[in-house]
């Protein structure tokens, strides 16, 4: 087989978190406060990984209230007791306010309660609340232990051994109202519920030329609202930490009425349940409703999503965050000490880190402070980069500026589609489209891609063209698998005769390959010596210079969605293993990430060589698996992990070893993968992405514009992505060396280290690479760092 990429990173000392390390161990989890889709995805996580590291882990249920109460609502969990429930919402073990936990003598009950079990070590699942009150709980222990003592509840021995208790803390809220953490547990399932409707209205609404009025949770927080606007296109927002400025009325009601006047048939307005004025007043859908009809006699309807937001199956998104930040929950506490602080794991960008409880929680009340002090600016930034970013993205998008105030920059920048299309591409075009023409620029649709662009397929396209486009899925400008190789001298001659001066090319590793070629040619045709920025845009997420494509995650859902369905069709007929075929080409994201959020048994990738011994291996572990009461199995397949293990193969060989235990299926995925209406994360995603590229063609047009300057250095034709946690734009020549171009995917990807962790979940030895864990951060840095994405 071809070589292929280490699952083993490079680093000079990668530090592994081997089976069985932490023996002797007792961790107690429970979910409090309200429940949020992905609780039990973060449970299955601790359960399996503090079973694995052997440590006991017990469930506590009904939250601090079942602390408080003991008996049957601490008990030890297994790892049966977390099967099936990675695509339940809500939590299973439950969650409950609890007043006597706030008392002194409930906390010693509780105290009590963990001590005759052993238990030193909680995490808890919740939101600034209930992690306040676990900090508040092990600042008090040593003392509540001393004091058990003395009533006769427990020996003195026990107070040695038990001395002390740490607290890992996961952000399980829909509001996102945590600071420190760019997403916390349920967000983004709560998005999936909110568009589902949004999508839903939009259509009833353009049938009546009506107006709608949203409301959304998020009681002190408007992330939900803001996000969902701007993935919606809606027309006006209304949030707590920005309310409107002193004649909103007004102003809003001008706006829809220039909306209808460009012939849109529909107004969306989004409200957050705690949506306020500048004087701290509430505002209400009821009020905006009978403003608008008043004002302007529009036909309005208002809805309110209440708790369908907090329902459903999470999202693949939600999947897998909670199950990094279960294991990385576990870890941290196996390598806490008397003095570790208390910590919560968090996500920036796209690594786990751990933060500071009490800073995390302290930054989240100043955030209240700071709106009942009317100081909205400073709310807006203490919710950190990522709101803020949004904030500024969506007001940019929402409101066109009279064409006379305008400064034109006469300068012609095209957008293009390229390759396979995916989920978001739309969004990204309307993004571009809209701040290119704030930024003064002529804008230009190319249609078809590259054959298109040859052919002379070119159309101006203004503001109004892409209303509406967030929520489509494929790509209305087309797109097409055609590289430029053999048309450069007819692209180079449209160039010229259209002037374009910059070009956006939307699209995947043909995207990447085309501009590869357009730099090249830059000495034989000066046309191609523009600013040219590529977005990552395709489900295979195999595109060098980014961690994440547009659209990989709606493919991801896509994958999760159809292992949730296929899993259920196998719960009336037992012992059944479903052999399913992931699209990607020859990168195994798709079917890895997959796995982690479906709770694959196995994920066969080509960057993972694996022979007929692994295959053997696999069977055996699912034989064992069928003796137990989880009776099923699944098995993810990248369509190109291998050119004999066909799927076929794979297929005939379980069900031949697996005769008289189990019988197989087998599913290949195919093209809906691709199709479907963009998640809110690619909506959103592409949204700021886009908005970000012509931020920077903006600039590199300013630089050589009118200063005579060719655009014919390396950083001109550049890769915008995100690595880790920034947003980063490299020259195209400069990725070349990381790229594995006979397999079409990039040398290193940094999701092979979550390999393991899939295994691990599965009941598999693996060795789990734990390097990038360890210190904790300071959580100003997480508000300050790198660029809004």
């Amino acid at each position: 087989m071809a070589s292929s990429v280490p699952s083993t990173p490079r680093g000079s000392f990668p530090r592994y978190l081997e089976h069985l390390s932490g023996s002797g161990k007792a961790i107690g989890v429970l979910t409090s406060g309200g429940d949020a889709q992905g609780m039990n995805a973060a449970v299955r996580a601790v359960v399996r990984m503090g079973i694995y590291v052997g440590a006991k882990v017990y469930f506590i249920y009904e939250g601090y209230q079942g602390m408080v109460d003991g008996g049957s609502n601490i008990v030890e969990a297994k790892w049966e007791s977390v099967s099936s429930i990675l695509q339940v919402g809500g939590t299973i073990i439950g969650s409950a306010r609890c007043k006597a936990f706030h008392t002194r003598e409930g906390r010693l009950q509780a105290a009590g309660n963990l001590v005759q079990r052993g238990i030193t070590n909680l995490c808890v699942i919740g939101g600034d609340g209930s992690l306040t009150g676990a900090n508040i709980f092990r600042k008090e222990w040593s003392e509540l232990l001393e004091e058990l003592a003395k009533n006769g509840k427990i020996s003195e021995e026990a107070v040695t051994k038990y001395s002390y208790l740490n607290v890992v803390g996961m952000v399980g809220s829909i509001d996102n109202d945590f600071c420190g953490t760019d997403m916390t547990i349920g967000t983004d399932s709560a998005l999936h519920r909110i568009m589902e409707v949004i999508d839903a209205i939009m259509t009833t609404a353009q049938s009546h030329q009506r107006t709608f009025v949203l409301e959304v949770m998020g009681r002190h927080c408007g992330y939900l609202a803001l996000v969902s606007a701007l993935a919606c296109g809606a027309d006006w927002v209304f949030l707590p930490e920005s309310p409107p400025e002193e004649g909103w009325e007004e102003n809003m009601c001008v706006k829809l009425s220039e909306n209808r006047a460009r012939k849109k048939r529909l107004n969306i307005i989004i409200v957050a349940e705690g949506a306020i004025d500048t004087q701290n007043q509430p505002i209400s859908s009821q009020k905006i409703k009978d403003l608008v009809v008043k004002q302007l006699g529009f036909d309005t309807r208002v809805t309110i999503l209440g708790h369908v937001q907090r329902g459903g199956t999470p999202s693949a998104f939600d999947r897998i965050l909670a199950s990094r930040m279960g294991v990385e929950a576990v870890v941290a506490l196996l390598e806490a000490t008397p003095e570790t602080p208390a910590c919560v794991v968090s996500l920036s960008g796209n690594q786990a880190v751990r933060l500071p409880l009490v800073e995390c929680v302290q930054m989240t009340q100043d955030v209240q402070k700071a709106m009942d002090e009317r100081r909205f600016k400073d709310a807006v930034r203490l919710r950190g980069r990522s709101f803020e970013g949004n904030l500024n993205i969506y007001k940019r998008l929402a409101i066109k500026l009279p064409d006379d105030q305008i400064t034109k920059s006469n300068c012609n920048v095209a957008v293009i589609n390229v390759g396979a299309p995916a989920a978001g591409m739309n969004a990204a075009v309307r993004s571009a489209v809209r701040v290119g023409i704030a930024d003064g620029h002529k804008m230009l649709a190319i249609y078809d891609g590259f054959d298109g662009f040859a052919k002379g397929q070119i159309k101006e396209i203004g503001w109004s063209d892409v209303g509406g486009w967030t929520g489509q899925g494929g790509s209305i400008l087309g797109t097409k698998r055609v590289l430029p190789g053999k048309f450069l001298k007819e692209i180079a001659e449209q160039i010229r005769a259209h002037s374009i001066n910059a070009l956006l090319i939307i699209g995947g590793f043909e995207a990447y390959s085309g501009a590869i070629m357009m730099a090249n040619a830059r000495d034989s045709h000066e046309e191609f010596c523009i600013p040219v920025c590529v977005l990552p845009a395709t489900i295979s997420n195999n595109v060098p210079g980014t961690d994440i494509s547009i659209g990989s995650d709606t493919g991801l859902d896509a994958v999760v969605e159809t292992c949730d369905r296929i899993k259920q069709s196998a719960s009336g007929t037992k012992r059944r293993v479903f052999i399913i075929e992931t699209m990607g080409g020859y990168c195994g994201y798709l079917a890895n990430m997959g796995g982690l959020a479906a709770g694959a048994d196995a994920a066969y990738i080509f960057e993972e060589p694996f022979d007929i011994r692994d295959l053997q291996s696999n069977v055996e572990h699912l034989t064992e698996k069928m003796k137990t009461s989880i009776q099923r199995g699944l098995v993810l397949r990248n369509e190109n992990c291998s050119e004999n293990y066909t799927t076929d193969f794979i297929y005939q060989l379980y069900s031949e070893e697996g005769k008289g235990v189990f019988d197989c299926r087998k599913n290949v995925l195919g093209h809906m993968q691709q199709g479907g209406v963009p998640s809110p994360f690619d909506r959103n995603f592409g949204t700021k992405i886009s908005a970000r590229a012509m931020q920077w063609i903006t600039t590199k047009l300013k630089e050589s514009y009118g200063k005579g300057k060719k655009c014919v250095s390396d950083d001109y034709i550049c890769v915008l992505g995100i690595s880790k946690r920034n947003v980063i734009f490299q020259p195209v020549a400069d990725l070349k060396e990381e790229t594995d171009f006979e397999h079409r995917i990039p040398k290193e990807q940094w999701w092979l280290k979550l390999r393991p962790l899939m295994k691990i979940l599965a009941k598999y030895k693996a060795s789990f690479d734990v390097s990038d864990s360890g210190q904790l951060e300071p959580v100003q840095d997480q508000n300050t760092q790198g660029e809004p994405a």
